[in-house]
């Protein structure tokens, strides 16, 4: 199947959907468009028992899209950084300790718990899953995903403070689980000797180098844009920063994502104030937001279609929703954990464990991760079990964080 009509499926689909979701059911965007999606999917897989095969048609078109690749090494620098160009810096400064407790130890502690508590309950439903591959499904469902999350916050009245925590470590847990997964995916096929000097310097490596190299390309693109007043340059320029950074970052084996998000900080605070004029940035907001709209479209389409190239068994889908309190409770402990260490020196906003626990949802992010893992008899019950927890995340998290806020409050 040719590029071209790829492109031109997804975006049909994508424009039909959110027409269906706008004018009828009124869901945010992202929710709607991936329920409509699942929808479809599911549809398709009823319509292939009456002899209409219109699944297969459905699986050509996912054969042909690497949704690893797709996702992890194309649209994410793009979401990235849309994200990351209206976060406030400032805000973001005073958070700073707390944000890197929950990036790092967070994802550590509830890789950990859910790799312990998968192996576990899966051997309780006959399932044999060795303990690596129970801490790599744990490394790839414990980050938070920065473009369900920041898609959803926006409209969930969140306090500032505490969008600003859920935000932060969902811009920046994503490449510190990426590193874990790696190193586990090493371990579990053999193909690196993992050590402890060779876990700190891959973290070294990719997330510091990943935050050096985001300042360097940031700095660059400032200084370009500081120099002109063209919007069409400067939004170029800033195309540039994105495709060319994360790629220059991946060849150089560090994190490109962080690098995205630095660098998209450093540009939409210090660049959107001091080397843009008015026009300029009107013109780079609507911009960015235009391609975060279309690109959020188009991904949570895709990971609601995904469900028709998964092998979904009863087994799988009972353990998917089993994992998804246990999961729930990994995320509170692990989270929990920095907030009252961080109690002894700073306040938190009333029931901060309670949003930060039901607002940490996961996403596309965590399906590419399961998707990149090698053929395997491990495999499909982690991918089918991931698909179900994401699937609950975005819908019924994402469509009650908003109240659950709105309760905090009264209370």
């Amino acid at each position: 199947m040719k590029l071209f009509d790829i492109l031109a499926i997804l975006i049909t689909l994508s424009a039909g959907f959110s027409y269906l979701n706008f004018r009828f059911i009124r869901l945010p965007n992202t929710i709607g468009l991936m329920l409509i999606a699942l929808m479809l999917s599911l549809g398709l897989a009823v319509a292939g028992h009456f002899g209409f095969n219109l699944a297969a048609d459905g699986r050509r078109l996912l054969a042909a899209i690497d949704f690893n690749e797709t996702l992890l090494h194309g649209m994410l620098s793009f979401l990235l950084f849309a994200g990351a160009l209206h976060v406030n810096l400032g805000n973001l400064a005073r958070q700073k300790w707390i944000i890197s407790l929950l990036a790092t130890f967070g994802v550590l502690g509830s890789t950990v718990i859910m790799g312990v508590s998968s192996r576990w309950l899966l051997g309780i439903l006959g399932i044999d899953l060795p303990l690596i591959y129970g801490l790599l499904f744990g490394a790839l469902i414990s980050p938070t995903d920065p473009i369900a999350v920041l898609g959803i916050l926006k409209k969930a009245g969140v306090p500032e403070s505490l969008e600003t925590k859920i935000t932060g470590e969902s811009l920046f847990n994503d490449g510190v689980a990426v590193v874990i997964f790696l190193l586990l995916l090493e371990s579990a096929t053999g193909t690196g000797n993992i050590t402890a000097t060779t876990v700190l310097a891959l973290f070294i490596k990719e997330v510091l180098g990943g935050v050096l190299f985001g300042l360097l390309i940031g700095a660059v693109a400032y200084w370009m844009l500081k120099s002109i007043d063209n919007y069409q340059v400067e939004i170029l320029i800033t195309l540039a920063l994105v495709t060319g950074g994360f790629a220059l970052a991946e060849h150089l084996h560090i994190s490109g994502p962080i690098a995205i998000v630095v660098a998209g900080l450093l540009i939409g605070n210090h660049g959107r104030l001091l080397a843009m004029s008015d026009e300029v940035r009107e013109h780079l907001d609507t911009f960015w937001e235009l391609i975060d709209e279309v690109l959020n479209a188009v991904l949570f389409v895709l990971i609601g279609l995904e469900v028709l190239v998964l092998t979904l068994t009863r087994q799988h889908l009972i353990a998917g929703l089993l994992l998804i309190p246990i999961l729930l409770m990994a995320r509170f402990v692990s989270v929990g954990i920095p907030v009252g260490a961080m109690r002894m020196f700073r306040s938190f906003s009333p029931h901060v464990l309670k949003i930060l626990t039901w607002g940490g949802l996961r996403g596309g992010i965590s399906v590419a991760m399961a998707l990149s893992l090698p053929p395997g008899p491990h495999r499909q019950v982690i991918l089918a079990t991931t698909y179900v927890i994401v699937v609950f995340s975005i819908i019924v998290q994402g469509l009650t964080i908003g109240r659950l806020v709105r309760f905090s409050r009264q209370r």
